[in-house]
């Protein structure tokens, strides 16, 4: 079961059905949406993945998926999951554009990695993101991930491949 995480700032918690609305309009925000997996997606994709949410991921408890709140308000997304892509735990996040500039992007990757060591017991995590995104690099590379490879993708774009192990 996906446990709710504290930080300063914000508030990760399981998902409810009524996050739905505002789940659906953080995917379909384009700004948002540009850097997650390929791309913006149909708003009915966008439900049925909110969908799948419940029914598949949290019924099985496959991995542990959150929304993303500060002061109530859901601001964004965040994921820790097994993924075949990189061999190990990848770390998703996503934050509104309201919420971007304040560092709460960097806050939020950090809880999710504490999480993965702490509390899954791994000894390493990743992060896969586009090589043009340099603000989401930049905060992964802040919060100690370094760069191990690269993915060439199928429409010619470049995915970083980021790893961080736990500090000594």
């Amino acid at each position: 079961m996906t446990p709710t995480l504290y930080t300063k700032r914000l508030v990760l918690e399981p998902y409810v059905p009524e996050d739905e609305e505002s789940f659906v309009a953080l995917f379909q925000d384009e700004r948002v949406s540009r850097w997650m997996g390929d791309g913006p997606s149909p708003e009915e994709e966008d439900r049925a993945l909110f969908g799948r949410v419940f029914t598949k991921v949290y019924a099985r408890d496959l991995f542990d998926v959150w929304a993303v709140r500060r002061d109530g308000v859901h601001v964004g997304h965040a994921e820790i999951k097994p993924t075949d892509a990189v061999g190990g735990h990848e770390i998703i996040y996503a934050l509104a554009p309201a919420a971007w500039g304040s560092g709460l992007g960097t806050e939020l990757a950090e809880a999710i990695v504490a999480y993965g060591f702490e509390t899954l017991g791994l000894t390493e995590v990743f992060a896969t993101v586009a090589a043009e995104n340099l603000v989401s690099l930049a905060v992964l590379e802040k919060i100690g991930f370094r760069h191990v490879r690269d993915i060439e993708e199928d429409d010619g774009g470049t995915t970083r491949v980021l790893i961080r192990t736990p500090a000594l």
